[in-house]
């Protein structure tokens, strides 16, 4: 790309005082350069990152069908493996005995993993997908999805290749692998974004290394997901045009727990493809024995927000009830934590707005944790998250607007009032 002068650069330059005719010169280039510049620069967000799920429907997909079939030319024989297939994933899934006919009304599509055509000959390994509102009668127990399903977890497929990790910053083969996988007959919901627009600022590949509960609060909630599940994919080339071998990993959680790992082999590049699509399916199971064996559950301090233990939760209000006895000359009772603001959780909660600058995730986590640690707050959590800019957090607030305000002023943070809503900064 070409270079050009960073625009924050122009407000500090100033012409020497020994180059006039220079400095009109470098003035007139600057102006041009805020006239054209921008139109040829490439934003962040754009280019080719996004690859849309291609299937999110529940059908019942029979896969690996292999045909070998001839006609008098290359079409005919397509169309006949396409029949021979029909009826072979039909037997596969075990389906009674049905007329071709019958067994085709119900094909909702015929996707292709490989295929050569010949002039009369036709070698092909095809999936299958049956309408399940129509194949469920018949097919029973593996259309019925009596299964128990996960909570929705959002995935962020991760691959590591030639010492790069990237997720949607290209338009990589595990995130293709990932679009293409039919999960709809799988119990895990798989949440995959499609990292088109401001996705692939948000969902990085440093994204899994984050601990902040907060953060993870706020990036589930813009997907609609429970807790976030992350399949790696780390490839390694042998020599240029050799071998790739993959070793596939599947965690999840904040905390990238483990789960499993295994690998698997292409004899070449042209291999990669199909590999990749295999493993999809291998971690897909993995998934599938971690949520029988009750593993899968939703953490519960990404809905609090807080990556503290509960313990160490209990034992700060338990300090800090043991320092308020002390000013008021009371003692605790060992059965409950009295309140450190008693008027102010009686009073009726309300609603408040505040803005606060979030430059980086530090930022956010430290404006949460200090109106979540005002007297009288009973909740917080962002609405608006910009960063780099102005994001915005609603607070359950029991009290008056301008004590809220003097709490935060007691915590370091410069406070302005408005109505019924807050701007902090530091």
């Amino acid at each position: 790309m070409t270079p050009t002068l960073p625009l924050s650069h122009l407000g500090r330059w100033r012409p020497g005082p020994a180059a006039t005719l220079l400095g009109g010169l470098g003035v007139a280039l600057a102006v041009a350069l805020v006239a054209v510049g921008p139109a040829r620069l490439v934003a962040q967000v754009e280019g080719d990152r996004g690859i849309l799920p291609v299937a999110t429907s529940s059908d019942v997909e029979i896969s690996g069908i292999t045909v070998n079939t001839t006609g008098k030319t290359g079409w005919e024989a397509r169309l006949e493996g396409w029949k021979v297939a029909q009826k072979q994933a039909w037997l596969k899934a075990g389906g009674p005995a049905m007329p071709d006919s019958t067994i085709e009304s119900m094909v909702t599509a015929v996707v292709i993993e490989r295929e050569q055509i010949g002039p009369k000959r036709y070698i092909a390994t095809l999936t299958i997908v049956f309408d399940r509102a129509r194949a469920g009668q018949y097919i029973g127990g593996m259309a019925t999805g009596a299964r128990a399903r996960s909570a929705p977890l959002l995935t962020i497929p991760v691959l590591y290749s030639g010492g790069v990790a990237q997720v949607y910053e290209v338009r990589g083969p595990w995130q293709q692998a990932w679009a293409q996988f039919r999960g709809g007959t799988s119990p895990i919901d798989y949440v995959r974004p499609s990292g088109a627009g401001g996705e692939s600022l948000l969902i990085t590949a440093g994204q899994p290394a984050r601990r902040s509960r907060a953060w993870w609060h706020n990036v589930l909630d813009q997907f609609g997901a429970a807790d976030v599940i992350v399949p790696e994919a780390r490839l390694e080339r042998q020599w240029p045009g050799g071998p790739v071998r993959g070793t596939f990993t599947a965690r999840y959680g904040p905390d990238r727990t483990f789960l499993e790992s295994f690998t698997l082999t292409a004899n070449d590049e042209a291999g990669v493809t199909r590999m990749l699509a295999d493993a999809v399916v291998r971690i897909d199971a993995a998934y599938t024995r971690a949520l029988e064996q009750g593993l899968l559950k939703p953490d519960p301090t990404i809905r609090q927000g807080s990556g503290m233990d509960p313990a160490l939760v209990a034992l700060v209000q338990r300090a800090q009830a043991l320092e308020q006895a002390k000013q008021t000359g009371t003692a605790p009772t060992d059965g409950a934590t009295p309140s450190a603001t008693p008027t102010a959780a009686a009073a009726p909660a309300s609603t408040i707005t505040i803005q606060f600058a979030s430059p980086d995730a530090g930022a956010v986590d430290a404006a949460l944790a200090a109106v979540r640690g005002a007297p009288g707050v009973q909740g917080a959590s962002t609405t608006s998250l910009a960063m780099g800019g102005t994001s915005v957090m609603r607070v359950s607030y029991a009290g008056e607007l301008s004590a809220l305000a003097a709490a935060l002023r007691a915590r370091g943070w410069q406070v302005s009032v408005g109505s019924n809503a807050l701007s902090i900064r530091r």
